[in-house]
């Protein structure tokens, strides 16, 4: 009886210790991110103010480089007018209809030629020779074949999209352990079964990588394709205002495309972690 009753002062201590250090971890957790997210606002921000001061300081003419403040104002001049959102409204459907073109025959070719061996045999020798082209040292030849119109600047977006895809598509595939596999099929899971449970969650975070790379490469090849005799778009807004020196207009284009590969990098990192909310990795600390 003694030590039954010695040992349950000791049991009810461990046991009312535990919910004390349960309850500190959610409370770090949850202040974490926030505090991440703001410290991530910090160098924008000082790089900004920088930019500012040394304009407004005249260290930098304003006919090279204006100060943040009149490239916001130039801005919100050409929004209430409303040609900042009709050249917007084009460019972002050039590069969502040429990301999602090449996108999804990037993701098509990757997952046959991961899953398939003929699909190896027969797809991935003639994209490993393409991918040594620079896509945009294609333009003269896309000129001559599509011309000038809308199928050559959705062509350039949908080229810069397609390889990213499919290289991280197929190396995703290739990267999954054979043994779960094998595992999954012991177990006897479908054809179908095995490629809803185990390969597409082992390739999903070589495919958002791809996606991340894909979407970079669309912008890029955006800004390109509408500076080659575009008659609306961001870029066709930055080259007439390169013919009048409007180096304010300029520059507002470029921060329009920075924003918006912000905005797309944003929000591809919301959607991995929500579809890779099982996945743990190394964390800076």
């Amino acid at each position: 009886m003694t030590v039954t009753e010695d040992a349950a002062p000791r049991t009810g201590t461990a046991a009312g210790a535990a919910p004390k250090a349960v309850a500190t971890v959610p409370v770090r957790a949850r202040r974490g991110p926030r505090v991440r997210r703001w410290r991530r606002l910090v160098s924008p921000v000082v790089l900004v103010l920088a930019w500012e001061l040394v304009s407004r300081a005249g260290l930098v003419s304003p006919d090279k480089l204006p100060a943040p403040s009149d490239v916001l104002a130039v801005g919100w001049r050409l929004a209430r007018d409303g040609a900042l959102g009709a050249h917007l409204a084009q460019s972002l459907t050039r590069a969502v209809i040429g990301l999602a073109v090449g996108g999804g025959v990037g993701l098509l070719a990757g997952a046959v030629a991961g899953l398939l061996r003929l699909g190896d045999d027969l797809i991935d020798p003639p994209v490993q020779m393409a991918r040594m082209l620079p896509h945009l040292g294609l333009l003269p030849l896309l000129l001559i074949w599509l011309g000038i119109g809308e199928s050559l600047k959705i062509s350039l977006v949908a080229l810069g999209a397609f390889f990213p895809i499919y290289l991280n598509t197929y190396a995703g595939i290739r990267d999954i352990d054979e043994r779960l596999v094998e595992a999954a099929r012991t177990c006897g899971l479908s054809a179908a079964a095995r490629l809803r449970h185990v390969v597409l969650p082992g390739a999903l975070p070589a495919l958002f990588i791809g996606l991340r790379l894909a979407f970079a490469a669309g912008w890029l090849s955006l800004v390109v394709s509408e500076q080659v005799n575009a008659q609306v778009g961001i870029g066709f807004m930055m080259m007439e205002a390169r013919e009048f020196s409007q180096t304010d207009v300029v520059v507002l284009g470029l921060v329009v495309y920075a924003l918006l590969g912000l905005a797309s990098d944003l929000l591809l990192r919301v959607a991995e972690r929500r579809a890779l909310a099982w996945r743990r990795g190394l964390r800076a600390t």
